[in-house]
């Protein structure tokens, strides 16, 4: 309403203006005010892929590859202690998947990693049925199989248990196949994340194409049909940080937190075998953060979306980088005090008044990322 009544005035005021004797012969040119902002995004984009991007998913393959090794181990040896130490493999390499939600582009949707690594639910049915009618497994037999009877969850599930009561196993409930299933998954795993990080620094496509991430460093070069402009590389970072955001608050916990505590569903939390829901939803957006900054978590400072954000308004940039850490503490928060496990939380009084408000604090974050932050871009003076 109020921009209105300043262009009526201004329509006004040009009427008045006209009527005042303009014969339409003054030919002195209209200076037209610059609006909008300029920033020099080549150092910003180079250090988001290469510090952040491809750094995470480098960290991921040598995770990946310790998770294979920690596997081996427990086959060969199959202790309490090699099994938690698998479990705590497990854990380490969700770290950094999970943070790399936060720009889930190029190769890992291209290639089909996604799908792969982390599909959800998982198919417990055909995962009975694998493990009743085959012995040995190997990798090249398992990547034909479904998605959902592989990656991070039939690990998890083997690893931890069913993780209604709790979400520990003794070695004695492990069994000689589930431990050579559990072997064969993370073999696939440690290829497909070693095939993910390849894309990104030697090839996107495996083949004779560039590394995704010469591509991003490079918009607008000679044989680039992906990224024509920086425009575009900072718009696929920026979509890329709201869509975990939504899907971490529309999604991976309002799914299961349901409209009411009676309408709570435990079989739609993710990572609920290993009790790992809160600590995956944190992980989110702390890659968030870790976009918006331009460094990995104790790394040293460099330019991020934060410095594109700060160049237009830089009351809004620290507003975004307060939403974020803000975003992190409610979600951290729903454990409360005696360290419920999200699964339980649902359905817990408490619990959900602490989830509401972390759905709340990342609600608002979404709607700045999406009202406040990605206009910036038909702003920017390129």
């Amino acid at each position: 309403m109020k921009h209105f009544t300043h262009s009526a005035l201004a329509v006004a005021l040009i009427s008045a203006l006209s009527a005042c004797g303009g014969s339409g012969s003054d030919d002195t040119p209209v200076v037209v005010p610059e609006t909008g902002f300029t920033f020099s995004a080549t150092e910003m984009v180079t250090n988001l892929t290469d510090d952040v991007i491809v750094a995470g998913y480098s960290n991921l393959a040598l995770r990946g590859a310790a998770m294979l090794q920690a596997t081996q181990t427990l086959v060969a040896t199959p202790t309490q202690a090699n099994l938690l130490a698998a479990q705590e493999a497990w854990k380490a390499a969700r770290q950094p998947w999970e943070q790399g939600e936060s720009h889930i582009f190029g190769p890992v949707d291209s290639l089909g990693i996604d799908p792969h690594l982390d599909s959800w639910p998982l198919n417990t049915t055909d995962l009975t049925t694998v493990l009743a009618n085959n012995t040995g497994f190997d990798a090249d037999t398992i990547k034909g199989w479904n998605d959902d009877v592989q990656g991070f969850h039939t690990m998890e599930y083997l690893l931890f248990g069913d993780g209604v009561a709790d979400n520990t196993k003794t070695i004695s409930e492990l069994t000689t196949n589930e431990r050579d299933y559990l072997m064969g998954l993370a073999e696939v795993f440690r290829d497909y994340t070693k095939t993910l990080d390849d894309a990104w620094l030697i090839s996107h496509d495996g083949q004779s194409g560039k590394a995704y991430g010469e591509l991003l460093k490079n918009s607008g070069a000679d044989g680039n049909t992906f990224y024509s402009s920086e425009v575009g590389v900072v718009e696929e970072l920026v979509n890329g940080m709201i869509g975990i955001v939504d899907e971490v608050g529309n999604g991976k916990i309002a799914d299961p937190f349901g409209e009411s505590i009676d309408k709570a569903d435990t079989s739609k939390v993710e990572s609920q075998y290993s009790w790992n829901s809160l600590t995956d939803f944190s992980d989110n957006i702390i890659g968030v953060r870790n976009v918006y900054l331009g460094e990995l978590e104790g790394n040293a400072d460099k330019q991020g979306i934060i410095d594109f954000v700060n160049a237009a308004n830089p009351a809004l940039a620290t507003r975004v980088k307060t939403e974020i850490d803000d975003a992190i503490t409610k979600i951290n928060a729903i454990a409360g005090a005696n360290n419920m496990p999200f699964r339980q939380a649902i359905s817990d009084s408490d619990g959900r008044v602490r989830i509401q408000s972390a759905v709340d604090a990342l609600t608002k974050l979404q709607a700045s990322l999406e009202s406040d932050v990605l206009p910036l871009l038909k702003e920017w003076n390129i």
